[in-house]
């Protein structure tokens, strides 16, 4: 497949062979989330945005698997560091009992591993004075484990923090901090002490326009609902009791939320002046989508640990090693910074981001994108916005948004629903400027069907 020419070439969905596979796999599979019936053939050609299914069907990728694939399929920049890699056996080993290593220089390992990654993560957050990693499988276990390291810290602490349309993930822990829909949290036992408050809908509000509820009030009266509820006299929440505040720099699942200047801004001052712990989730927003390497940096917030995963292959929680327990064994995993081959990749991708200077290619090609998409003008599109790689068409209706999901699969682009009646993009952070082109159309495309 030569990526400078591919295109999406689609004779129907989903083909006979996918359907077997789908059949076959479902067979066995407990319910969960699956988008589409479409089975990529990893024997197949692709490279990139661009894939290919069972039934020989090239399909161009702007879900980047929910932003866990951050360059696309078989990209060059990280496969050819990869093949260097001789594989053993085991590749995951027992991580918080045992190291591995390639060599003894730590300087001059062929592919770097667990302690290269954490090596990584400390230089990237540095800013906020950063210095300790814990590694694990997933982005609900780095909040997990973020929230465990908050509550040991503040010795006692009771409350947490969250936000509407929040979505943190589906383990218990996690399950308790999601407010964006009923289906995440029915019939499941809750962490005590969890409280919510607004998360701002409007990126240009300011205290006195605000309309998305954070803000309340009139002149000199406007307080932000959190303000309200520490306040020692009127509020029914001690800051002294509140353990940590947590919150998507972006709201991802909530429907692509990009907040205000004015909410971020109260949320460091809240946080400045009652001594807050702040998690910034950034399982998706992080590893460069955004055209930074993390959400927050485009904002005032100073966070004290941040959770990240899906591009970076494994799960990580980073913080200040202040906040960390110094007990063993407050936090561990038998599987803890142990997979050899994720943290290979998650090193790599890192690397190549530095590399070929994908934070401001994010920054160019997602403003291509949305330039593109508001110059058209389509009249069913509510809204257009994004940072970054990290991108949103929202519609006049959840059916409309439904109708051009469909439409564009059938096209052959692959796109993710979020919120109520928003369609999510997420390209590879190196797509091209023709690729952009081809996927707008496409979807412009799968507009005029629908309208």
């Amino acid at each position: 497949m030569n990526r400078e020419t591919a295109e999406p070439q689609v004779d129907g969905f989903p083909g006979e062979h996918a359907r077997r596979w789908v059949a076959y796999h479902q067979s066995t599979a407990a319910p969960s989330t699956y988008v589409y019936d479409f089975v990529w053939d990893r024997t197949a050609p692709a490279e990139g945005p661009f894939c290919t299914d069972l039934d020989g069907n090239v399909l161009m990728d702007f879900t980047s698997h929910v932003a866990a694939a951050p360059l696309g399929y078989n990209n060059p920049k990280i496969m050819d560091r990869l093949r260097e890699f001789d594989l053993v056996d085991p590749l995951k080993i027992a991580g918080q009992d045992f190291y591995a290593a390639g060599g003894p220089a730590v300087d001059e390992q062929d592919v770097p591993g667990p302690a290269g990654l954490m090596d990584r993560l400390t230089r990237l957050t540095a800013a906020y004075d950063m210095d300790l990693v814990f590694l694990s499988n997933s982005g609900a276990e780095a909040v997990e484990n973020a929230i465990k390291v908050a509550y040991d810290y503040s010795g006692g602490a009771k409350h947490g923090v969250t936000f509407e349309g929040a979505f943190h993930g589906r383990t218990l822990g996690a399950l308790s901090l999601n407010r964006s829909k009923q289906k995440y949290r029915q019939q499941f036992p809750e962490v005590s002490g969890i409280v919510d408050v607004p998360y701002c809908d409007d990126r240009s509000c300011t205290p006195a326009t605000c309309s998305c509820g954070f803000f309340a009030g009139s002149g000199e009266e406007t307080v932000s609902r959190l303000r309200r509820k520490l306040d020692p006299d009127r509020g029914h929440v001690p800051a002294e009791d509140v353990a940590y505040v947590i919150l998507e720099p972006v709201q991802g699942e909530g429907g692509y939320r990009f907040p205000s200047e004015a909410f971020t801004d109260e949320i460091a001052a809240l946080a400045e002046e009652h001594d807050l712990t702040v998690i910034a989730d950034e399982i998706q927003t992080g590893m460069g989508r955004t055209g930074e390497w993390w959400g927050v940096d485009h904002s005032a917030l100073e966070p004290d640990l941040i959770c990240t995963a899906k591009a970076l292959r494994v799960g990580a929680t980073v913080g200040r090693s202040d906040l960390f327990p110094d007990e063993e064994g407050r936090i561990s995993s038998t599987w803890g910074a142990g997979d050899l081959v994720a943290a290979a990749q998650g090193a790599l991708t890192i690397d190549a981001i530095e590399e070929h200077d994908l934070l401001a290619n994010a920054t160019a090609r997602g403003r291509q994108f949305r330039e593109t998409l508001v110059d058209a003008d389509a009249s069913v599109v509510d809204d257009v916005r994004g940072l970054g790689l990290l991108l949103a068409v929202e519609f006049d209706t959840k059916e409309r948004r439904d109708a051009v999901q469909e439409a564009t699969f059938a096209r052959g682009l692959l796109t993710l629903g979020c919120g109520y009646k928003t369609l999510r993009v997420l390209p590879p952070l190196d797509v091209t400027e023709r690729e952009i082109d081809l996927g707008a159309d496409l979807i412009l495309q799968a507009i005029d069907d629908v309208s």
